[in-house]
């Protein structure tokens, strides 16, 4: 791949400190951009303005409408062979695109690196924030070995199935074939419906890890805000209804209410119980609109790749610590993973 190639979308929703700490770090880069794009979702903080300043070219949205409309936008725009997205709360080590666009040369769709907890930085021990997505039979997902300690469990590259949109690479004829972000979700496991439906599809991606990024996490509106709260609960639902045939969800009947069910746990640790139940209420109610999406002749195809993810989780857990979650889950619903 020539230099040249790669457009860098990111999208912004205020936090003009962050962004401005990015675009430095994307002139950085050892790998040539093409162009840096940012789509201001409705920001209010001088962002877009600070984006031209520095030699970015900026898509103003308006209105605020979430991030997957925004990226999509960014997407339409693009131009070039490949597309890396970034979020403003991201810092790229230099040659972060350079290990990434060599991934793709390996055959994969997309790449994604080891990305690390920013607060970390300094302190002699890094934990992970991200790696890849792996999704249980219960419909909720682990952004594999977020809050363990980096180490070796997560310093060899792998074929994966779904990315976090945190900081990847992709070709952008994926989103020709795989579609783009679905804007029903607004923000929040966008990425891990557009990493199924790859999966479904069989378009793999890569796991570099030595490509590394560090991540804030939820730095705008915060990671247990109940506005996060209630869009991950809602989406959540969606996921399953759009995914799972009516025989898959009385199949994973019993996985899925334990899996949401921790989830409500969780939220409620943290202050969120209300908020959980909103947005489980909201996704029951608007399950029916996803049901015509779900793909005939995929159930078969959709249990292997939830089998594996599950097959993950437990590897994972085994080697780097497990966390109360996962592992009253796995416990709870012994035998269908294995």
């Amino acid at each position: 791949m020539s230099g040249g190639d790669v457009t860098a979308i990111v999208p912004v929703w205020n936090r003009r400190d962050l962004l401005e700490r990015l675009l430095c770090g994307l002139r950085a880069q050892t790998r040539e951009i093409a162009e840096v794009l940012v789509v201001d979702d409705g920001g209010q903080d001088g962002s877009a303005s600070l984006a031209e300043s520095m030699g970015a070219r900026t898509i103003r949205m308006g209105l605020h409408s979430g991030f997957a409309r925004a990226v999509n936008r960014g997407i339409r725009e693009s131009s070039t062979p490949l597309v890396a997205i970034v979020n403003n709360d991201v810092e790229l080590a230099p040659d972060w695109l350079a290990r990434l666009v060599a991934g793709l040369e390996e055959g994969a769709w997309f790449a994604t690196g080891r990305i690390l907890q920013a607060s970390d930085r300094g302190r002699g021990v890094a934990r992970i924030d991200a790696t890849y997505d792996a999704l249980c039979r219960g419909g909720t997902s682990w952004r594999v070995g977020h809050a363990r300690p980096d180490g070796p469990a997560f310093r060899e590259g792998r074929e994966i199935r779904s990315a976090p949109f945190t900081a990847a690479l992709f070709r952008t004829e994926l989103f020709e074939k795989a579609g783009l972000l679905d804007e029903r979700f607004e923000s929040y496991l966008e990425d891990v419906d557009f990493g199924l439906r790859c999966a479904l599809a069989g378009y793999a991606g890569r796991y570099v890890p030595d490509a590394v990024a560090w991540h804030e996490g939820s730095a705008t509106l915060g990671r247990w805000h109940p506005e996060t709260t209630r869009r991950i609960a809602r989406n959540q639902v969606f996921l399953i209804a759009k995914h799972y045939s009516g025989r898959t969800i009385a199949r994973y009947a019993w996985p899925i209410l334990v899996a949401q069910g921790l989830w409500g746990l969780v939220a409620l640790r943290h202050g969120r119980g209300w908020a959980w139940l909103r947005g489980k209420v909201e996704g029951l109610r608007r399950f029916a609109d996803f049901r015509d999406m779900a793909t005939p002749g995929t159930s078969a195809t959709l249990a292997q790749i939830l089998r594996g993810g599950e097959q993950e989780i437990r590897r994972v857990q085994r080697e780097s610590g497990r966390d109360w979650y996962w592992t009253l889950y796995l416990l709870l619903t012994a035998g269908g993973a294995k």
